[in-house]
């Protein structure tokens, strides 16, 4: 019998103007993803994950430290404590972005992983920043310490990489070498930018490390910033390199797609790329 893993994504626009308060915002995305974290339990999702920083807008357009605000505890905050319950009332896995307070001044853009029995398992920090106009991350995060985690759940090893990372192939590798059988990449990307290269890194991630890939990106355009229209477009990737299911551009979506994990042995039988691996002439990549 196949070993099949329906997972969900869920890609949504931001429900307040920025004026609100940093609570306002996290109780309003919070209260818009329940009804559709609901529905995922309906369809029998087993793993799910939101969009980068889903509990508020994408505020690093600007360098105001009114979104400190947005920091909770991982795993002690509300928002983590509240998806444990979820996920174990669902049994479902549950990858959940949020803004992290590690101490007063210390944030990292990081995602929690809970299993299926409401378990946290962990967490993985964004380990690329960008600083580059409209994407001021330096000023809210500090580059991610732990490594490459994978994340063994009751359905399947799940690794992460958050939005810019998936532009760097060796974090990519590095989830498949840890055992990543699928990596959820939450993201806010806007249209003009990297558009055309959404649908072209991550199913490549994907082809060259024989795993799953679930790409999220948030829908909408955000006063008073107006970066761009973020288009959603969320998807899955399988081990093969292909697009198997894909959201909308601009609606508040849940995507579900039963993912086949048995392809994931196949292709690496087929593309032996982990056994063909020449990592002693690769050295002189970790000194330039």
């Amino acid at each position: 019998m196949a070993r099949i893993v329906k997972a969900g994504l869920i890609q949504m626009a931001n429900k307040l103007k920025t004026e609100a308060s940093c609570q306002e915002h996290r109780n309003a995305m919070i209260e818009a993803h329940l009804p559709l974290i609901k529905q995922a339990a309906q369809k029998g999702v087993q793993m799910l994950c939101f969009q980068e920083i889903f509990t508020g807008p994408y505020f690093c357009p600007s360098q105001d430290s009114k979104w400190y605000g947005l920091t909770e505890d991982i795993p002690d905050g509300p928002t983590t404590k509240l998806m444990c319950e979820l996920a174990k009332k669902h049994s479902m896995v549950i990858v959940v972005p949020i803004y992290e307070r590690q101490m007063t001044g210390v944030y990292y853009n990081t995602a929690a992983v809970i299993d299926a029995d409401g378990k946290y398992l962990g967490k993985y920090r964004k380990n690329h920043i960008p600083q580059v106009k409209g994407f001021w991350e330096k000023f809210f995060f500090k580059p991610g310490n732990l490594g490459y985690p994978v994340f063994k759940t009751q359905f399947g090893n799940v690794g992460v990489y958050i939005c810019y990372d998936r532009h760097f192939p060796e974090g990519a590798r590095a989830l498949g070498i840890n055992g990543a059988e699928i990596v959820f990449n939450p993201s806010a990307t806007v249209a003009g930018l990297s558009q055309y290269l959404w649908e072209l890194e991550q199913p490549a991630h994907a082809a060259a490390n024989g795993y799953f890939v679930g790409a999220i990106n948030r829908v909408g355009s955000e006063a008073p910033w107006n970066i761009g229209e973020f288009y959603g477009s969320s998807y899955f990737a399988s081990p093969k390199g292909k697009i198997v299911a894909q959201a909308s551009k601009d609606k508040d979506e849940l995507l579900v797609s039963d993912l086949n994990f048995d392809e994931i042995q196949e292709i690496r039988d087929l593309w032996q790329f982990y056994r063909d691996r020449r990592p002693e002439t690769y050295a002189d990549l970790t000194l330039l």
